[in-house]
């Protein structure tokens, strides 16, 4: 079985920072690029971020860019978000996602192949 654990989600004022993680099992970590999405309230899914199998390429949303980094330790089965200067839209649940085939089939948000039950981030004002 299949398994997406996202944690380190919570609540920070804005211009605060907060760190998630995506802890993965049941298949070949490395093998899979894995990605970020959010969905706030009464909105569709949106991409925040995405990292290839061995980490050399990144890929981030428009949101993301400047201000939010992701990262990978394949050795511990683990993708990390960092998020800096959050501000208040940033308020959603952030789901972890894996794709076994090309990076930019996640940043297209197309033919993901494993989704976590997601974590929630509240930025206040």
């Amino acid at each position: 079985q299949v398994q997406l654990v996202e944690s380190g989600g919570g609540l920070v004022q804005a211009g605060g920072s907060l760190r998630l993680s995506c802890a993965a099992s049941g298949y070949t970590f490395s093998r899979y690029a894995v990605g970020w999405f959010r969905r706030a309230p009464g909105k569709e899914r949106e991409f925040v971020a995405a990292i290839n199998w061995s980490g050399h390429s990144t890929y981030y949303g428009d949101s993301a860019k400047g201000r939010f980094t992701i990262s990978r330790d394949n050795a511990k089965n683990t993708v990390t978000l960092q998020m800096n200067s959050l501000k208040p839209e940033a308020t959603a649940v952030y789901l972890c996602a894996a794709h076994g085939q090309a990076t930019t089939d996640i940043v297209g948000d197309m033919n993901i192949d494993f989704w976590g039950r997601g974590t929630q981030v509240t930025v206040s004002s």
